[in-house]
């Protein structure tokens, strides 16, 4: 990493701050019996909890759009609407006017995904002018498909309200709203909550930094783990539900919309997505040059404030850049550029009221919607390239560029203080609530920070079914050989894994530098081939190099290969080592110059025996040994089948 970059990324400290005395409590702090309310809260005014008159300055606002809400007179006013966009819905009462709406309207199909951990459904709406219902349906028609969902992190809603709107106004009010000419041209598959169970765990103490809904949900779902971190991995019912609906129903744009945290600024509804430089660089400028300038003059006329997604380099400091970042596959838009589906991420910011940031997500899912159906065919012949192009060799993550030089670009921002805090001891940031346009680099990260030449093909032996299965759930196409099989490649040997010191989503996430080695194998039958020319050929590369950062091995399926199960005793390899010494000089030689150089190995026995272990056939050949085998390209389809057949995986 730069040292600039680096330098920037660490922000600002103090190595040693003043002592101060901190304000005394009036009362101590008591353990509240009630489930779901903070711990400490009886005996303190509960106005203490409550976060808004602890929030920045709100910025007014006034947009056009809220010509698109209904008052609580109309018929199909959605639940939100019916209290000023003040408050969310429950799960119950979301699906309840989804059900409604579609009882009433042939465009909408309703259906049934998934079920979530707590046993709630997952429901998906398909929504088209000719009321289809299959996604062999939709793909006859032609016409392209756009995929949206909220609630991915259920404190997040805004996506599921504004989209009830939307499907409101694209059927039963389409003729008031005029959207209704939409479903023309494309068609929409609309998810209002990905995460019901996080959805259910609602309350008022939920994102403090967040200015409403009243009560929200919880980041996560019900076994804790957060869905925009599976993606790679697929441990959640929920993220599978959804890739599901990807490798079937084929959406041509993705949408997840959330809403972001952290610093104060003006813009009030983001979006971004990997650039041309990542894994699928015809998608990514479709979204750069045809869909964000649609999407940023539409939010203009409607009184918004859009703008790229803000990663700030240091909250308290703006001027010091912004982060354009590139996802990895474990983020649903690191994901679609690994797999050759064009997503943009929708970061509405926390700080703006619930009707504000509600209504701007509509205009956002209306523009897509239209420049969709307008402009779809070149995006379908864009993603169709990406599809084709076998990049060689691949980059397996991005950073920022050695030569990198400063780009500004005008950002809009909120004025800054920094007091010094008696609580903290160091300075923390105090918005005035007065905007600014500040003049900040962007500090793209577009350079491969390591790239990995293409194999013909991936081998995983059969008892690494799980792995197998995964990548099948992804769409991923595997071919499994009915009988033994000799395969010539490469093996990557594991050097020094470090695994994590904490639980990371519910994993032990490990880390490895790795050599490899030609190897030439039996593969057991009912082994699988996986093939990197095809559609999913970048994911699977992602997925199998266990150098990439969301790679199957750094998410801890192969633990096992990393633990030692054989051991020789000192009595039996000590008189051993003394033979070797005797028979071979430069080993003699290189033992000596090893006790010389390394006083940490002189001084372990163990370790000095186990030099000699190491070099003898007793010794664990498998011992963090990468299991899944490379088949390189010039050994294509080179290995040799004991009797000649193979039968495609099932």
């Amino acid at each position: 990493m730069p040292a600039l970059l680096l330098a920037l990324m660490l922000g600002w400290g103090l190595a040693a701050a003043p002592a101060m005395a901190l304000p005394a409590m009036e009362q101590p702090v008591a353990e509240s019996s009630e489930p779901g309310t903070p711990g400490g809260t009886s005996g303190i005014d509960e106005r203490f909890w409550l976060p808004q008159d602890l929030l920045p300055p709100e910025l007014p606002w006034d947009g056009r759009s809220q010509r698109w809400k209904v008052g609580s007179e109309d018929p199909w006013v959605t639940p939100a609407e019916r209290d000023q966009l003040l408050v969310t819905p429950d799960y119950d009462d979301s699906v309840a006017y989804l059900e409604r709406l579609a009882a009433a309207s042939p465009q909408i199909q309703l259906l049934p995904i998934g079920k979530t951990p707590q046993g709630r459904t997952l429901w998906l709406a398909v929504v088209s002018a000719e009321g289809l219902s299959s996604p062999g349906e939709l793909a006859a028609s032609g016409k392209p498909i756009l995929l949206a969902h909220g609630g991915i992190h259920s404190g997040e809603v805004d996506g599921k309200d504004a989209g009830l709107m939307l499907l409101r106004d694209l059927t039963v009010a389409a003729e008031r709203s005029g959207a209704g000419a939409l479903l023309e041209r494309a068609h929409l598959l609309f998810i209002p909550v990905l995460n019901p169970d996080g959805h259910e765990r609602s309350g008022p103490y939920h994102r403090v930094n967040q200015r409403g809904p009243e009560e929200m949900g919880w980041r996560t779902n019900a076994l804790n783990l957060n869905l925009n971190r599976d993606f790679a991995k697929l441990d959640t019912a929920e993220v599978r539900a959804l890739v599901e609906v990807v490798n079937e129903w084929k959406p041509d744009l993705y949408l997840d919309l959330h809403v972001t945290d952290g610093a104060d600024y003006q813009y009030d509804i983001t979006y971004g997505a990997n650039g041309p430089h990542g894994w699928s660089p015809g998608g990514a400028t479709w979204i750069q040059q045809v869909l964000e300038p649609a999407l940023a003059e539409d939010l203009e006329s409607e009184g918004h404030i859009p703008g790229r997604l803000v990663f700030l380099v240091d909250k308290a400091d703006p001027s010091r850049g912004n982060f354009g970042w590139t996802a990895g596959p474990r983020f649903s838009n690191g994901y679609g550029d690994a797999r050759h589906l064009p997503t943009v991420l929708v970061e509405n910011h926390s700080l703006k009221p619930y009707p504000q940031r509600v209504l701007g997500t509509y205009v956002l899912l209306r523009t897509s919607l239209r420049v969709l159906g307008e402009e779809g065919l070149a995006l379908r012949q864009a993603t169709a390239e990406d599809r084709r192009e076998l990049r060689d060799p691949l980059p397996l993550g991005f950073q920022q560029a050695s030569d990198w030089a400063p780009v500004a670009e005008d950002f809009l921002g909120v004025e800054s203080r920094v007091e010094l805090s008696p609580i903290t001891g160091r300075p923390e940031v105090r918005y005035t609530g007065r905007p600014v346009t500040l003049s900040v680099p962007l500090l793209d990260t577009t350079e491969p920070s390591l790239s990995v030449a293409r194999p013909a093909a991936y081998w995983i032996p059969p008892q690494w079914g799980e792995v197998a299965e995964r990548l099948r759930a992804h769409g991923v196409e595997l071919e499994r050989v009915a009988e033994d099989r000799w395969v010539t490649g490469t093996r990557y040997r594991l050097l020094d894994p470090q695994l994590d010191s904490d639980v990371f989503e519910g994993r032990m996430r490990v880390s490895a530098s790795v050599e490899g080695e030609a190897a030439r194998a039996l593969l057991p039958a009912g082994s699988w081939r996986v093939a990197t020319d095809q559609p999913l050929g970048t994911l699977a590369m992602l997925l199998l190099e266990p150098q990439a950062a969301d790679s199957f091995f750094q998410w801890g399926f192969f633990h096992s290969v990393l633990q030692r199960t054989e051991y020789i005793e000192s009595y039996v390899v000590e008189p051993l080592a003394r033979r070797m010494l005797e028979a071979d000089e430069a080993l003699a030689e290189e033992f000596q110059q090893r006790l010389r150089s390394d006083a940490e190995f002189a001084a372990d026995p163990r370790a000095r025996l186990d030099f000699f272990y190491r070099r003898t056939p007793y010794y664990d050949a498998q011992f963090q040994v990468y299991p899944i085998l490379r088949e390189e390209p010039e050994g294509s389809r080179s290995e040799e089948s004991a009797s000649g057949s193979s039968s495609p995986a099932s």
